[in-house]
């Protein structure tokens, strides 16, 4: 998928590796400048060598000293703000019970950078874009923000969450020609799912088979077509969408396919 991202400047969190790092190098192929943000500065900086017009940076999105310092950097170096892509999150392998076992410090865990981060960065990365009269925010949600599975609570909460959150920040920062959509990603081959489900030695691998029952595609997404559909939200083309929440999961959440 090709558009035209040519003076660009895009941030994406969480891009040293999987769906961050593919919607980073997309844009970087569709002529954006972008930053490369991650915990792992040493991977994303790996990432983001490959081109003169990418920067790397070590990024804590629940830090606001270190969210301050990286806008700030990002404005000293390119002198503008034109995409945040809030991509950065965690989940668990361990805890996978029910609300009444569930950890309350592994409940702050991932509340603290699936939706209070997203909140963090994008308060922040918004300001220039005010600015500008212009920017786009996407999120990377999940369909279980809008179709909750088991055992995960913290999760569910914190993407169901960001759904709203984004629809809320759509009707803020409309007014100032900047557009906020999300992107609601089923279940994608990436280093995290392998090692739940499609890697040879996945935690609940004997679950894959029945997982993927329910996706009338039958296979998981690739990180690259979550990318291209950030492309699209990132693209000029996009300009009368905001509040959308783009859901790429291979018909998982059309409905309950059955044999009867």
């Amino acid at each position: 998928m090709h558009v035209n991202l040519n003076g660009k400047v895009a941030l994406v969190t969480g891009a040293a590796r999987g769906i961050g790092q593919a919607i980073a190098d997309a844009f970087l192929a569709n002529g954006a400048r972008v930053v490369y943000s991650d915990l792992d500065l040493a991977t994303a900086a790996s990432a983001a060598a490959r081109s003169d017009n990418a920067l790397a940076l070590r990024l804590d999105v629940s830090a606001p000293t270190e969210i301050d310092q990286a806008i700030d950097q990002i404005l000293h170096r390119f002198g503008r703000l034109d995409i945040l892509v809030n991509n950065a999150g965690v989940n668990t392998l361990e805890h996978r019970v029910n609300i009444d076992q569930f950890p309350v410090a592994e409940w702050d865990r991932i509340l603290k950078v699936d939706l209070t981060g997203v909140f963090l960065v994008s308060r922040v990365a918004a300001r220039p874009m005010i600015r500008q009269q212009s920017g786009r925010i996407i999120n990377i949600a999940s369909v279980l923000g809008l179709v909750p599975m088991r055992l995960q609570s913290p999760f569910v909460a914190a993407k169901a969450g960001m759904v709203n959150l984004t629809r809320s920040m759509a009707l803020e920062l409309g007014p100032h020609g900047v557009l906020v959509n999300a992107i609601a990603p089923g279940s994608i081959l990436t280093a995290g799912t392998e090692k739940l489900f499609y890697g040879a030695e996945g935690k609940f691998k004997e679950r894959t088979a029945a997982l993927l029952s329910h996706i009338p595609l039958a296979r998981p997404g690739t990180p690259a077509e979550i990318a291209h559909a950030a492309l699209f939200l990132a693209a000029p083309e996009s300009s009368y969408i905001t509040g959308h929440v783009l859901t790429v999961d291979g018909g998982w959440t059309a409905g309950y396919t059955r044999d009867f």
